[in-house]
């Protein structure tokens, strides 16, 4: 073989896988919106990974990941959104419940979205239907109303002698009325007073704590809500300076020295996020993906605060606990 011809076979065979990585796809960019801050996320980001494994990717090798956190100002979910449209993501993951679904949907029409949400996701407009979305979103929703309804019951369990119970939300949340009218239909049922209290920022949580001292309040529901888990520890603080018993909607504020919380599993929430973000990427539209309705709950006790507060636990609700924080 002559030399030129040597190096022509030498220069095509080095060309061609060149040729070859050039030609396929970068990978996909998913944007990922969180209401509050990175912190709180671990374990829910854990999960998602997990369920975004299921379908095939694995951030840093075959997907990349734009996170946007709102660090719980509502205000700033308009530009996060907007940035991730400029950015053309493949995806979005709208998360942490109202109003990051809304904002997401308001900021485009054509990437798809997958979202947590606390409510009926027909009812806000996201959704045309949940087995049918019809449109560029679906996701994972909370009936924040069966959760409330169960948190009165346990808090009823926790504290039988109350005859009024302070039902805490933050009017700002589209879903709170849903949550107050269903703690005012539970607790009627169970023959106690609700006593409705706002906080939308911290001064107004030591307005609530101010109101519930003077009418002497035991027994608090907290509404579902980012702005109350980003401030679970001054709501914790708070709730054993004044020997209150409140019970969550989320597990991590049990962990953090909360008496108690009952809700929704969110690892597993954003483990189903992943999957669905994951199909989605593999092709599958979000019209024809069903919106899935959580039906995994956890119940921490944290036993700790419970003596702390002079509260004795009945049995039965330890033993149905999945969790108990001695």
């Amino acid at each position: 073989m002559r030399r030129r011809d040597f190096i022509r076979v030498v220069c095509s065979t080095v060309a061609w896988p060149l040729a070859a990585r050039a030609q396929q796809a970068p990978i996909p960019v998913i944007g990922f919106i969180g209401g509050e801050s990175s912190d709180p996320y671990a374990e829910r980001l854990t999960a998602f990974h997990r369920g975004l494994k299921e379908t095939g990717f694995v951030e840093g090798q075959n997907v990349a990941i734009e996170y946007r956190w709102a660090e719980s100002q509502y205000d700033r979910l308009p530009d996060l959104a907007a940035d991730l449209v400029r950015r053309q993501v493949a995806v979005i993951a709208a998360t942490g419940g109202e109003p990051t679904p809304q904002v997401a949907k308001a900021a485009t029409q054509t990437i798809p979205i997958v979202f947590t949400a606390n409510g009926d996701p027909v009812r806000n407009g996201l959704v045309a239907s949940l087995s049918r979305p019809g449109g560029n979103a679906t996701g994972v929703t909370i009936f924040g109303a069966a959760g409330v309804t169960k948190r009165l019951q346990l808090m009823h369990e926790l504290v039988p002698h109350a005859a009024v119970i302070a039902f805490l939300m933050n009017p700002s949340n589209p879903n709170s009325e849903t949550e107050m009218r269903a703690a005012q239909d539970a607790a009627r049922s169970l023959g106690s007073e609700i006593l409705v209290l706002n906080a939308r920022n911290e001064s107004e949580i030591d307005a609530a704590f101010a109101a519930m001292a003077q009418q002497k309040i035991r027994a608090v529901v907290v509404g579902s809500d980012s702005f109350f888990y980003f401030k679970r520890d001054r709501l914790i603080s708070l709730a054993a300076r004044d020997r209150v018993a409140m019970i969550y909607y989320v597990i991590g504020f049990a962990r953090d020295g909360g008496l108690v919380a009952y809700g929704n599993s969110l690892a597993d929430m954003y483990r189903l996020v992943g999957v669905y973000v994951g199909r989605i990427l593999k092709g599958e539209k979000p019209a024809d993906l069903p919106v899935i309705q959580s039906s995994k709950f956890d119940l921490v006790i944290n036993l700790k605060t419970a003596k702390a507060l002079g509260i004795t636990v009945p049995f039965g609700l330890l033993n149905a606990a999945d969790e108990v924080i001695e």
